[in-house]
């Protein structure tokens, strides 16, 4: 004899256990704010938009182990983010997007100040947009007379510990931008943000060139995941 169909309905399928996992996640970040959460849980957060099915949790914890922070994954190249395991082109290009985010709050703070009234901002801004790069950056600050940001450009792009700067083509850019200050900041891949020989050499030659022009070489920034050095602070200008 056929068996009878059942009359019962068939139990509803399980959800997968990280749907619960999200959603206590979110609740924590709505109810306590993103202080509440780990750098791996942050993380987690930022994939589920890249991957809404799955578990993000080790692929969060993959990145910090490979780069040692939030800060740092979400700076870190687009081709070392792919190489970490769960990590494909949507995860990257979302990281990358919230580095981006990052460094436009950051210069946008910058343009509503002047400039050296808000140190605080400059170096974050710095920090944010130059320190975990992996090659060294030689970035140029044109600030007007009232030391307003006139322009933000990245001059030159090196290796992993030198980046060529010509002094003539500082001032140069700087004329035609009719600034009247430039504030110098570069990076150390490297992580010590201890100015070199070659660093103090450099700043000086711009000095040299800038001040019979009345262009003001305010300070000489370097950045590292270590933290920052100032020229200026330490009296090497």
């Amino acid at each position: 004899m056929p068996a009878k169909p059942s009359d019962k309905p068939d139990p509803p399928a399980e959800k997968p256990h990280y749907h619960g996992h999200r959603e206590r996640l979110r609740e924590r970040f709505r109810s306590a704010g993103p202080d509440a959460l780990s750098d791996y849980e942050l993380l987690e957060m930022v994939l589920f938009t890249a991957q809404p099915r799955g578990d993000m949790k080790p692929a969060a914890k993959n990145l910090l182990k490979k780069f040692g922070s939030f800060a740092e994954v979400v700076h870190a190249p687009e081709t070392l983010l792919r190489e970490v395991d769960g990590i494909g082109d949507a995860s990257a290009i979302q990281l990358k997007l919230i580095a981006a985010a990052a460094g436009r709050i950051a210069k946008g703070q910058l343009k509503a100040r002047t400039l050296l009234s808000s140190w605080n901002d400059v170096i974050d801004y710095c920090r944010t947009t130059m320190a975990f790069a992996d090659k060294e950056q030689f970035r140029i600050l044109f600030l007007d007379k009232r030391n307003q940001l006139i322009a933000d450009e990245v001059q030159q792009t090196g290796t992993v510990d030198h980046t060529p700067v010509y002094p003539r083509e500082v001032i140069k850019r700087a004329l035609e931008l009719s600034a009247t200050a430039i504030l110098l900041v570069h990076n150390h891949p490297s992580g010590d943000p201890t100015p070199s020989q070659a660093d103090i050499q450099m700043t000086k030659a711009i000095i040299d060139i800038a001040t019979p022009l009345g262009i003001s070489v305010h300070d000489h920034i370097i950045v590292g995941r270590g933290g920052h050095a100032s020229m200026k602070g330490l009296k090497l200008i």
